[in-house]
């Protein structure tokens, strides 16, 4: 597996971020899997197997905002059409460092393989686990360039209790020490942002995944 975008992840949960010169880097892709677009502040990561001059070249060609090239339709249609990838949705990205102790929510680890949540996880990520509490589920697994990556379901009848804020908070304390926790959020759930703000995720950048048929 190529490393650099873990190298790239871990120093921004570090807040130690790319420079923001306006610019972009290039990066293999760390997986067949995994291609995509980070959008920090004023620099842009993007991992594929791609030539990185015509990445340049693309990002050049999009009629936007140099600092938002990467985002922009344009560019994201030529991804796709070169790629044959279909683009997901443009994600807020946030993490959050691992919390000491056992969660005040009490969680019970779901271990069949075959059950729908864990099914459905596993086809985006690795070394799927998944807890259920009263009234919702918390999913961890391993996505991009091998990132611990959290996934939280609250029940219609559950909602509206602060349960969806003490999932994501009790995940922080499944996690091994120094390993941080990362969370995609679409920008306009507002409830989901502000659960996973509340319990201590940050804000690191924007993402957009590529995935194949």
């Amino acid at each position: 597996m190529n490393d650099a975008l873990a190298r790239i992840l871990d120093a921004a949960a570090r807040g130690a971020f790319p420079p923001p010169d306006g610019g972009h880097t290039v990066v293999r892709q760390p997986s067949p899997r995994d291609a995509g677009v980070l959008a920090f502040t004023a620099h842009s990561v993007v991992f594929t197997d791609e030539d990185p001059a015509w990445v340049a070249a693309a990002l050049r060609a999009a009629p936007a905002d140099p600092l938002a090239a990467s985002l922009s339709p344009p560019f994201l249609t030529a991804f796709t059409a070169r790629t044959g990838r279909q683009a997901g949705h443009t994600d807020l990205l946030s993490c959050a460092a691992p919390l000491p102790g056992p969660p005040d929510l009490p969680l019970r680890e779901i271990r069949d393989q075959d059950h729908p949540r864990v099914s459905r996880a596993r086809k985006y990520r690795d070394d799927v686990r998944v807890w259920a509490a009263e009234g919702g589920i918390v999913v961890l697994g391993r996505g991009v360039a091998g990132r611990w990556e959290i996934a939280v379901e609250v029940a219609e009848a559950a909602r509206g209790r602060g349960l969806g804020r003490a999932l994501v908070a009790a995940a922080r304390h499944l996690m091994p020490e120094n390993t941080p926790l990362w969370a995609q959020q679409p920008p306009g759930n507002a409830r989901s942002v502000r659960a996973f703000q509340a319990a201590g995720y940050r804000p690191v950048c924007a993402e957009v995944l590529f995935v194949s048929g």
